[in-house]
């Protein structure tokens, strides 16, 4: 895998190919496991770029919290800002992973023309996304229903991007093969 795994409150690089995971986020603990994993391997597996893709998630490594919310958030905020593609995958569950901070960061996020939406039709809740879908078809924002697909569309976005322009891959972090990230 050509990835580098940038994980929450991690310095960012600044050049290169990128993809923000967004969406909810599952409590630590919890009986719902994070899809980003999957998200990761499967960017693993799609990506044939001539150089290593930068994957910025908003979980801690090792599950460690943030000391300061400002300072999540902040990262959070400034990771979606340099990002070449922000990857918003959905499978709303009202219960477990409800999604409230994904929705105000997805309207904050559309306008800028590098959100890619995911909504499985098979969550808990996919009624709840009903709102989210047609705010993308109104900025054009791809609209997928499976994480592959979904993947695939923000890596086409990435990788429209002019290799002049900033992102995070150029300064590259360790990546992580293991997959145990989390």
């Amino acid at each position: 895998m050509n990835l580098h795994l940038v994980m929450a409150r991690e310095p960012m690089p600044t050049r290169g190919p990128s993809v923000f995971l967004a969406g909810p986020t599952p409590r630590l603990g919890g009986p719902v496991d994070s899809w980003r994993p999957a998200a990761y391997a499967e960017l693993g597996t799609q990506w044939a770029g001539p150089g290593p893709l930068t994957v910025l998630s908003p979980e801690s490594r090792g599950g460690r919290r943030a000391a300061h919310y400002d300072d999540q958030v902040d990262w959070e905020t400034a990771a979606r800002a340099s990002a070449d593609a922000i990857l918003f995958w959905i499978p709303r569950d009202l219960e477990h992973m409800p999604g409230f901070t994904t929705n105000v960061e997805f309207g904050l996020d559309i306008p800028t023309g590098r959100v890619v939406l995911g909504c499985p039709p098979d969550c808990a809740a996919p009624e709840r996304n009903r709102y989210l879908v047609w705010v993308a078809h109104r900025h054009s924002a791809p609209v997928r229903d499976t994480l592959s697909e979904t993947v695939a569309a923000a890596l086409a976005l990435a990788s429209s991007r002019t290799p002049s322009q900033p992102g995070p891959a150029d300064n590259p972090v360790p990546d992580d093969p293991t997959g145990a990230w989390l």
